[in-house]
């Protein structure tokens, strides 16, 4: 069974960047697609970006598209979420999902999710 650990979240100004990491446990890493959502206060989650198992996949939200990028290291286990010029409007948990088939923007067809990261952008 997979376990996700998101890190790298914090509190910082807008505009600035910031690199999210999730590491998986287990042998098959490389065989999941992999998400990244958010949620904020009182808000519903939202998807962010996913990748393919072998990163020739991308897709992200409109919302993010320009400013945030995905990746992964399959020989490290970790799938990245770099964000740049961050709006306090991006203030949210971010966590990453994982699933063998689901490549999809609904977390809930995800296998696995951690439990995410806080990144707050103050104005």
């Amino acid at each position: 069974q997979a376990q996700l650990v998101e890190s790298g979240g914090g509190l910082v100004q807008a505009g600035v960047s910031l690199r999210l990491s999730c590491v998986g446990s287990g042998r098959n890493f490389s065989s999941y697609n992999m998400g990244w959502f958010r949620q904020a206060p009182g808000k519903d989650r939202e998807f962010v970006a996913v990748i393919s198992y072998n990163g020739a996949r991308l897709r992200s939200a409109d919302s993010v598209r320009g400013r945030f990028t995905i990746a992964r290291d399959n020989a490290k286990n970790t799938v990245y979420l770099q964000m740049n010029s961050l709006k306090p409007e991006d203030t949210a948990v971010y966590y990453c999902a994982a699933d063998l088939w689901n490549f999809g923007e609904d977390d809930s067809g995800y296998d696995y999710r951690g439990r995410g990261t806080q990144v707050t952008v103050s104005s």
